[in-house]
């Protein structure tokens, strides 16, 4: 069975979907067949799905209650979801006596209590079709640390965690939960983060992009959102319906060391 004919008539939700790889997923998934549904709180997001022949619900995951009503909304509206991806996400870089409270519990809300929720509400219906589809975008800094992230990394390390518990619990009713873990890439996010890791290391931005982001890989170049869209597809198809709880790097070798 081709991978196209896996999503057609399925429905597949992703968050944060307004560009990166919640965009390349999108457009990835549609192609295959699927009925996209993106959120986002950035009006970006419905552009993206008018390009994808989706749908956009407007949605800011930052709001334990907004994000509540997003996932009941989307079940009533497409009668439930078949394939989740939480991608949402964003960052604050700052030492840890220097970050702002209301910043680190923001981020965490974001990247690893808001796809608690929303999983939560979608899998009574994945049980109940027997199939599903769970992908959780959490980082090499899921797997690994580094300085001044102190809330970006506790929240995808928590992520790599809440995707193996789900993963054990959830098998047995035919539905596979994994982690993506990219590496630094070419998005809108690490773009943005050059020029405060520049301020916050006190070195070049050239410096950043050479020395922090590119040093470690082996691969010496940044990831292309196409290819985490890839793997995400190849996640969600029958040929992977063994894989589960893994949290995969796609990091041009920079976690290898």
């Amino acid at each position: 069975m081709s991978t196209e004919s896996n999503l057609k008539g399925k429905v597949a939700l992703i968050t944060g979907g307004g560009g990166g790889f919640g965009q390349a997923i999108a457009k990835t998934f549609a192609n295959a067949g699927a009925r996209v549904v993106i959120t986002d709180a950035r009006e970006s997001g419905r552009e993206s799905a008018k390009h994808v022949g989706g749908s956009f619900m407007m949605a800011d995951l930052s709001d334990m209650e907004a994000t509540r009503n997003l996932s009941r909304q989307v079940i009533e509206r497409e009668g439930g979801v078949d394939i989740l991806v939480n991608n949402a996400g964003l960052q604050h870089i700052a030492p840890v006596e220097e970050f702002p409270d209301d910043d680190w519990a923001r981020l965490v809300q974001i990247m690893l209590i808001a796809p608690f929720q929303i999983t939560k509400y979608l899998v009574p219906g994945m049980k109940q079709r027997g199939w599903g589809r769970i992908i959780n975008l959490s980082s090499i800094h899921g797997l690994v640390a580094s300085p001044f992230k102190s809330a970006y990394v506790s929240a995808k390390h928590g992520l790599v965690g809440f995707t193996r518990t789900v993963a054990l619990e959830l098998g047995e009713f035919g539905i596979t939960v994994n982690a993506i873990c990219p590496g630094y890439s070419n998005t809108p996010l690490t773009q943005n983060q050059i020029a405060d890791q520049a301020v916050t290391r006190g070195i070049s931005e050239s410096d950043v992009i050479e020395k922090v982001m590119l040093e470690p890989a082996a691969i010496k170049r940044l990831v292309e959102p196409q290819e985490i869209a890839s793997l995400a597809l190849y996640l969600v198809s029958d040929s992977a319906r063994s894989v589960t709880g893994t949290a995969i790097p796609i990091d041009a070798g920079w976690t290898a060391r």
